[in-house]
């Protein structure tokens, strides 16, 4: 190649470079000031150290060398056993790493400056070399954890020519010196007496760390790699690319409209970091509130959502219930979901979010008829928590009545009815509530394990000709009738009527339901006070037989004794066509009962 050619080549770069717009994050005027925000984290970072795998050792070595202010607070974990020495006068750290290999196989050597607590895991770590050389910045992974006594270092400006009062928080966690998936927990914690404020978190790492975040408010989030959240830490939400230098990153919180940035702090790779703030905004807003940007073509539909948020109550127990693929389905992220009382958080369970309480916690109001709530949803793409009223019917201040008459006028209770029969219905309710309305879902008359069920009402729709919906009764009580036939084989004496009823308010929902049910004596005509019982069917069907076996005999031998003697002729037994005795025998086997008046029932 001719070297000539190469100064054009470069010259031609360089104009390149020269020309390349200047980024927004490069313009952004931000004086990074120290702020009283208080960061602390734990890492595995350390100035100088190793890790080795010493297999089969009975005694393995651990090595800490500490520059400290004062003690620090050391814990062992993982080997019930450990032994502490008092050491020799060393000059020099090679004499003392001597020392301790006459003593046993070393498992892990690390610098520390200044910890202010340290956890030494002392089970086996995986993957690490069999002998320990320190080297500097190493991460020490498992083995090792810590946290620095001295405080990092948290900075804060203003951002100029943004209205509002956003403010954003910025945590930069640097890369290690090893490439591996790690998770990072943020705990935040913003001290307002405001409420919540109008803030964003930005998280920004190396591609290989997700977060998980755990906020005592409500705010934006904004990631490099996934995120999740404490209270529901098995749903991943993938982040976004975001720059990978300070005034990159100030320029993104401008862009997410932010006036201020009340925290930026950088730090090593950590597998916990606290923040603590206190500024939370300040003073009330005097400009129309910024824009939000949201996570591009993810739009929650907020009130689909709502509309899903049905209570379910029974036994003094209101339960929210929310599909996770509903919700995806609807693109929506919840952060949060409790009742007022934000202390009563939902359970991640498997498929779905359940939101659980008695009507005696988490913020119940009771009524005499009415236990309401309002169920809190946090959501990522809004500051603001979105609120949906929530109620149960208190069934236990109400009382039902199922009666049974035998007049359409409603006026005597009865709790036998004949066979053949018409009987009246009605279903009332106590106190009688103008907000609330009954309504029959489904009847049957049980007739016992020997009988087929008979089905009144079904999908509050009559059952066959023989049952009528009647107009209600004066203060609401719902009517219907119905006609018992008059054959059943065997013969029923009891019964029990169930009616499943639907409570319904005018301005409320969901429904409230309830089973209500009354035992019944079931009699057969011109016997008043009890059926025709089985022994008493067979006794007649002895006698009956006896009789007529007697009569036979009887006529046998006054003919046998009073015919005159001659040639008898033979007897020839002819069978007689067995059609019509058959085909009526059969019509009677078999078939089933599933109306009040149907003429056949299984013999």
């Amino acid at each position: 190649m001719d070297p000539r050619s190469l100064p054009p080549v470069v010259a031609l770069l360089l104009a390149v470079c020269s020309l390349r717009p200047t980024s927004l994050a490069e313009t952004v005027h931000c004086d990074l000031q120290p702020v009283d925000a208080e960061v602390t984290y734990v890492t595995s970072q350390v100035s100088k150290g190793c890790v080795a795998q010493v297999p089969n050792a009975t005694l393995e070595v651990h090595i800490l060398f500490l520059e400290s202010s004062r003690n620090p607070k050391l814990i062992f974990q993982g080997h019930p056993g450990v032994n502490t020495t008092q050491l020799p006068p060393f000059t020099t750290q090679k004499q003392f790493l001597d020392w301790a290999e006459t003593k046993g196989p070393i498992a892990s050597i690390a610098e520390l400056n200044d910890p202010q607590s340290i956890l030494l895991r002392l089970d086996q770590a995986p993957r690490v070399p069999s002998s320990c050389n320190p080297e500097p910045l190493t991460d020490m992974g498992h083995t090792l954890e810590w946290s620095p006594l001295t405080r990092a270092s948290v900075r804060g400006c203003h951002l100029e020519g943004v209205p509002g009062h956003k403010e954003a928080h910025i945590v930069r966690v640097l890369p290690g010196t090893e490439a591996g998936p790690r998770t990072v927990t943020v705990k935040v914690e913003l001290r307002c007496a405001s409420g919540d404020p109008d803030a964003v978190l930005i998280l920004q790492g190396p591609s290989y760390v997700s977060w998980l975040i755990d906020a005592n408010h409500n705010m934006q989030i904004w990631t490099t790699g996934e995120y999740s959240f404490k209270i529901f830490p098995e749903k991943n939400i993938r982040g976004f690319v975001l720059p990978d230098t300070p005034q990159g990153l100030l320029g993104e919180a401008r862009r997410l409209n932010a006036s201020m940035v009340a925290s930026f702090v950088e730090l090593p790779l950590a597998s916990v970091v606290s923040l603590q703030a206190h500024s939370c905004g300040g003073g009330p807003q005097t400009s129309p509130p910024p824009v939000r940007t949201t996570p591009p073509k993810e739009s929650c539909n907020q009130e689909l959502l709502l509309s899903l948020i049905q209570p379910n109550c029974s036994k003094d127990v209101m339960t929210v219930v929310l599909k996770k693929d509903l919700i995806s389905t609807l693109r929506c992220t919840i952060t949060s979901l409790t009742f007022s009382d934000p202390s009563c958080q939902a359970e991640d369970r498997d498929d779905q979010f359940v939101l659980r309480s008695t009507y005696s916690n988490c913020g119940m109001k009771v009524t005499e008829n009415v236990v309401r709530n309002e169920v809190v949803v946090n959501l990522l793409s809004s500051s603001s928590p979105q609120w949906k009223k929530v109620h149960c019917i208190n069934m236990e201040s109400l009382s039902f009545q199922l009666g049974l008459y035998l007049s359409p006028h409603f006026l005597q209770v009865s709790h036998t009815i004949e066979l053949g029969q018409q009987g009246f219905v009605q279903v009332s309710m106590s106190p009688s509530i103008p907000e609330l309305m009954l309504q029959l879902d489904s009847c049957h008359l049980d007739l016992g394990p020997d009988a087929d069920t008979v089905e009144l009402i079904q999908s509050q729709t009559a059952k066959g000709s023989c049952v009528s919906l009647l107009s209600p009764g004066p203060g609401g009580d719902v009517r219907f009738s119905f006609l018992l036939r008059g054959y059943m084989v065997p013969t029923p004496t009891t019964g029990t009527l169930s009616c499943t009823i639907a409570l319904r308010s005018r301005s409320l929902s969901p429904d409230a339901h309830r089973t209500i049910s009354t035992r019944l004596n079931i009699v057969s005509p011109g016997l008043p006070d009890k059926g025709l019982v089985l022994p008493a069917v067979l006794g007649i069907t002895f006698g009956a037989f006896l009789i007529g076996a007697l009569l036979t005999a009887a006529l046998w031998y006054i003919y046998s004794h009073t015919r005159p003697p001659g040639k008898r002729e033979p007897v020839v037994a002819v069978a007689a066509p067995a059609s019509s005795e058959t085909s009526s025998t059969n019509h009677s086997i078999g078939s089933t009962q599933s109306t009040p008046c149907s003429t056949s029932s299984v013999a």
